[in-house]
């Protein structure tokens, strides 16, 4: 009936407005809303996780230019690109593996090779007619590792995870280093129906570890005071958490 069709549409616009499904191709609105995190700091090191062909790096490049930005990409097809992309840029460094909660090899799965949606996870895809039957070997760290060995263990003033549906395995293997990470981004939606995880998961880990949450909307950051069932929507969304410090 029309009425059904016309409630959901102002549903679906309703929740925008609200940041619920607004998580796509909004790179800008992301980083701008991280600076207002950030305040009058001036970031040195930026960790891009899910790196896929370079786009929000670049961005991360333009809006903080002194800042070290280390992108972390799995897929030997963005790999190469993201080498040819940025091999002129002293500032930004590629790292050809995927973060997880265990170090090893594991099975990427896509559409196509090179997806923006590929995961850890073989999504079930049929009702948007995409299959996930390319495969191929990549090899996981875990953060904390990489952290302890390359970076000295030196403080993080932002971490942007994007690895469809696989978010809370990454946050898991940050270990101590969560500890020095002062705001984080990372993406809630469809791939987390598929890798059964839900916002509750990140509400209560970032809880447990002192951060406060806001979610990025057209409008600016919402504060997220406390968990509601209804935040779990499956509509591509990015949420941003802020480590709680006290003077």
């Amino acid at each position: 009936m029309l009425i059904y069709d016309a409630l959901g549409f102002f549903e679906k616009k309703l929740a925008k407005a609200q940041g619920k499904g607004y998580g796509s191709n909004s790179i800008t609105s992301e980083i701008t809303s991280v600076r207002k995190l950030l305040g009058h700091s001036h970031p040195s090191l930026c960790i891009d996780i899910g790196g896929n062909i370079g786009d929000y790096s670049a961005g991360l490049r333009k809006h903080f230019p002194d800042a070290q930005i280390i992108c972390f990409e799995p897929s030997k097809t963005n790999v190469s690109k993201l080498n040819n992309r940025f091999e002129s840029d002293s500032n930004i460094t590629v790292e050809p593996v995927g973060i997880s909660n265990e170090a090893g090899s594991h099975i990427l799965y896509s559409d196509v090779p090179g997806s923006g949606l590929g995961s850890l996870t073989k999504r079930n895809l049929d009702h948007f007619g995409r299959d996930f039957e390319i495969e191929e070997t990549i090899n996981t760290i875990r953060f904390d590792d990489y952290w302890n060995q390359s970076l000295s263990r030196s403080p993080i003033d932002f971490l942007k995870l994007d690895i469809e549906g696989h978010e809370m395995d990454a946050l898991h293997g940050c270990g101590d280093a969560i500890d020095h990470i002062q705001i984080i981004q990372f993406e809630f939606g469809g791939s987390n129906i598929d890798t059964r995880t839900y916002f509750q998961d990140f509400w209560y880990f970032f809880q447990s570890h002192g951060f406060s949450l806001y979610r990025i909307t057209p409008f600016g950051i919402a504060p997220m005071k406390r968990y509601k069932e209804r935040d779990e929507c499956f509509r591509t969304t990015n949420f941003l958490a802020q480590k709680i410090t006290h003077s």
